[in-house]
C-alpha cells in the first residue's frame, strides 16, 4: 500500500523538522519546504494527498500559496498553521478553501487527528461519482441539479442546503456520513451553531422521505447519519 503524501511548508526550521519526523513516524511520506515559492514548485512537480501551510511564510505567504494552488487543483485538502488567532484570518482561510485551521501552539496528536479526519473524508466520496446529478433511492428519484425529490404522486422542491445534504447522504448510501464531513463540505465549518442547523435540515429531509416508508435517515450516535432502504 502506497503511503499518503503530505506537503508541509513551514519556515521555522525546528518546527518544520519536528513535523516532518513526527508525520513520517506516523506513516506519511512527508516533504518539507521552508518558503512559499519552494512549496508551490514542489506542489507543481508532485502529487500530494494533503498540504499543511504556515500562513506567515517568506517569499510567498500561505494564503497566496493556497490561492495559486486552488486555481488548478480544487481537490487537494489544505490545513493552515498560524500563530494568529484573529477571527478574520480564520474566515480568510476558509474562503480560500482551507479544510482546517489550527493555531500555534498545538499538540502533534491534535494535528494528526485532523489530518486523519480530512483524508478519511477525501477518500470516503468517490470522486468519479461526486458529479452525479440524479439518484434513485427506494421509490423516489432525486435530481440534485434541479433540487427536486420526486415520487409517483408528488414533487418536492428542496433548498440548496437540503439538496447538498441529501446528495452527500446518497453518495454514502448505506454508509455512515460523518457529521464533521458534512459540516466541512456544506457549511465549511463544524461549529456548534452549524451543527444545530444541520440537525434541522436532517429533520426536514426525514419528513420529505416519508413518501417512501422504507427510506430512513438513521442517527449513528456520536458519529453522523446513514441513509438506508429498509425494504
Amino acid at each position: 500500500m502506497n503511503k499518503e503524501k503530505l506537503l508541509v511548508v513551514e519556515d521555522d526550521p525546528n518546527l518544520g523538522q519536528i513535523l516532518k519526523e513526527y508525520l513520517e513516524i506516523k506513516g506519511y511520506d512527508t516533504k518539507l519546504c521552508q518558503d512559499g515559492e519552494q512549496g508551490l514548485e514542489s506542489f507543481k512537480n508532485n502529487h500530494y494527498d494533503l498540504c499543511i501551510f504556515d500562513v506567515m511564510l517568506p517569499k510567498k505567504d500561505g494564503f497566496s500559496l493556497a490561492r495559486e494552488i486552488k486555481v488548478t487543483d480544487k481537490e487537494t485538502p489544505i490545513i493552515f498553521l498560524t500563530a494568529k488567532s484573529m477571527k478574520q484570518d480564520t474566515i480568510e482561510g476558509f474562503k480560500i478553501g482551507a479544510d482546517d485551521y489550527i493555531t500555534k501552539p498545538f499538540s502533534m496528536e491534535e494535528l494528526l487527528l485532523r489530518i486523519k479526519a480530512i483524508l478519511r473524508r477525501s477518500n470516503s466520496i468517490d470522486k468519479n461519482n461526486f458529479e452525479k446529478q440524479e439518484f434513485n433511492i427506494g421509490k423516489l428519484t432525486f435530481n440534485y441539479d434541479h433540487h427536486l425529490l420526486k415520487s409517483k404522486t408528488k414533487e418536492i422542491k428542496l433548498t440548496s442546503k437540503e439538496a447538498e445534504l441529501l446528495k452527500l447522504l446518497c453518495l454514502n448510501f448505506n454508509q455512515t456520513l460523518e457529521r464533521s464531513v458534512a459540516l466541512k463540505i456544506i457549511w465549511r465549518d463544524d461549529s456548534y451553531f452549524n451543527a444545530r442547523s444541520m440537525d434541522v435540515y436532517i429533520t426536514k429531509l426525514r419528513k420529505y422521505l416519508k413518501e417512501d416508508e422504507n427510506l430512513q435517515i438513521l442517527t449513528v450516535r456520536g458519529t453522523g447519519f446513514k441513509l438506508v432502504d429498509l425494504s
